[in-house]
């Protein structure tokens, strides 16, 4: 109920204010991304994002709610971000999560600044963590069952993960989730079961699904173009 509750409460609170409030007091652009109690705001001069971050907490108390403090900030990001940080004495751009993505400033093939997200690696931690006390806890069960989990875990995993410019770091965490089955696996019994080869052989009897892209960001350009 909590997210259709905050869908509800959340698109008068904030949704109908930022579109007839506060984006007629800005200077320049401004944009809202929001899903569920999660959400992000962008915006084109840092004075109008100080601006925002002000009221909004004047808002939300308005209506009994108050912002995360430990997660939120203002950060430059965008074309103008990687400049920004340099000025600063600072190698990179900040980054910033949203909805398990790490969102990240980065260029095209092309040269042309471009933003690109990856695996949340809290998110990642998460899960792996999940998946390892999964296996230590079943892994005297059987081997069909066991290997039939792994596979419908990657699966979900993939369908969310699986998007443009996040393949290499879902492609590690596959190979995280390998070398936790070859750990746990060798634990069945006090006598190791598996060499990294006979392993090997043991995944080509039981494959496990490889990553491939499933969402492309770029085909929702129309969409999306505020945000690209």
């Amino acid at each position: 109920m909590s997210p259709v509750l905050a869908n509800v409460y959340l698109h008068y609170v904030l949704d109908l204010w930022f579109e007839k409030r506060v984006k007629k007091q800005c200077k320049g652009q401004a944009y809202l991304v929001r899903y569920a109690d999660d959400f992000v705001c962008c915006f084109q001069y840092q004075s109008d994002a100080q601006e925002f971050f002000r009221s909004l907490k004047f808002r939300l108390k308005k209506f009994y709610l108050e912002i995360a403090e430990d997660k939120t900030k203002i950060i430059p990001f965008g074309r103008f971000a990687e400049k920004s940080a340099k000025q600063k004495g600072n190698s990179k751009p900040a980054t910033f999560d949203f909805l398990g993505f790490t969102h990240y400033c980065s260029k095209s093939k092309q040269g042309k600044f471009r933003v690109k997200r990856k695996s949340s690696r809290k998110k990642v931690q998460g899960k792996l963590k999940e998946s390892k006390e999964w296996l230590k806890k079943n892994r005297n069960k059987d081997i069909h069952m066991i290997m039939d989990r792994c596979r419908r875990s990657l699966i979900g995993y993939y369908n969310y993960y699986c998007i443009t410019d996040n393949i290499l770091n879902v492609s590690n965490f596959k190979d995280k989730i390998e070398n936790l089955l070859f750990k746990w696996l060798n634990r069945r019994s006090q006598r190791k079961s598996f060499i990294w080869d006979k392993f090997s052989l043991f995944l080509d009897k039981y494959p496990l699904p490889s990553p491939r892209i499933k969402v492309n960001i770029y085909d929702l350009r129309k969409e999306i173009t505020y945000i690209l």
